[in-house]
């Protein structure tokens, strides 16, 4: 492999780190606040890719209201998904596995929708030339987006985490990751607490769908699963619940899976097995993840 072709594989390695750092924070921040994992993640990334698909296509909004619109539509998504399949078994207080049934119900329920509403036959998400136009780095031909990709996720972080550490929501968030009843009797809103966690990780999952549908321009409603499934492996290699964790680890998918296949074309194929490998790998010699902390369950 030529320093050229090496340094075009990292590029693309590490656009696909960054995107999967977007969706795996949504993960880790709602699994810090209630030790859930909410496998519908990637179903509301699926849904976000669909608005941006009828906004810009059906409805010819400009792409950069229509990115507005995905982003709120997807915020209030993630908080009605929240009220339904989380909250009503929060005040029952239902054991952590009846959660995780009901998380999975709804990532099949939102799977089943958008088949009866948008059908199975793949749609081309819509490419605006802004992001998808290629530039010249050197020896290195890359498109505007991957460039742009590493950029927007450090400037979403910067916010994220100065959102958690220096706003009253924030406090309010840490207060509950620790400990949920405690908080409540300290006066916090932990229901508004949790829904603002799921509004911060589905807009952050709007902005990778954004992203994703304009580096893989189809749209099914299936389309959702691979990416979620990834990027849950990136939460729990990063350290599931630690924010920090969630981007590292992502990043480090991104990069391992586009080099190896880079390097060994013959093995493109097994170009999954390699995330579930690493994820095996990196539990053995670190459970908690490369930077997790080891949290005590909540009962």
């Amino acid at each position: 492999m030529t320093l050229d072709v090496f340094l075009q594989q990292l590029a693309n390695g590490l656009m696909l780190g960054c995107l999967f750092a977007l969706i795996a924070i949504g993960y880790t921040m709602v699994y810090g606040i209630l030790r859930l994992i909410n496998f519908a993640h990637g179903d509301i990334f699926m849904m976000a890719m669909y608005v941006a698909f009828f906004t810009i296509t059906i409805f010819h909004i400009p792409w950069y209201i229509s990115f507005i619109i995905v982003i709120v539509v997807t915020m209030l998504l993630g908080i009605l998904t929240e009220k339904i399949a989380y909250k009503p078994l929060r005040k029952q207080n239902a054991p952590p596995i009846s959660l995780l049934i009901s998380a999975i119900g709804i990532s099949y329920l939102m799977e089943n929708v958008a088949i009866v509403l948008f059908t199975g036959r793949p749609k081309d998400f819509p490419q605006i030339p802004f992001f998808t136009s290629m530039t010249q780095l050197g020896p290195v031909r890359v498109q505007n987006l991957a460039i742009m990709v590493p950029f927007i996720l450090i400037i979403l972080l910067v916010v994220l985490l100065y959102l958690i550490n220096n706003t009253k929501s924030g406090m309010a968030m840490r207060a509950v990751s620790r400990d949920l009843d405690t908080a409540q009797l300290m006066g916090i809103d932990v229901n508004k607490t949790i829904s603002f966690t799921f509004a911060i990780g589905s807009a952050l999952a709007a902005v990778g769908a954004i992203m994703w549908g304009m580096r893989y321009p189809q749209i099914q409603p299936l389309v959702g699963l691979t990416p979620g499934i990834k990027c849950f492996i990136a939460a729990v290699i990063g350290g599931i619940g630690n924010i920090k964790g969630a981007v590292i680890g992502g990043i480090l998918l991104g990069l391992i899976e586009t080099l190896i296949v880079a390097f060994f074309p013959g093995l493109s194929g097994y170009r999954d097995a390699f995330s579930f490998i690493l994820l095996i790998i990196i539990l053995l010699v670190k459970p908690n993840g490369l930077i997790g902390e080891k949290i005590a369950d909540k009962v």
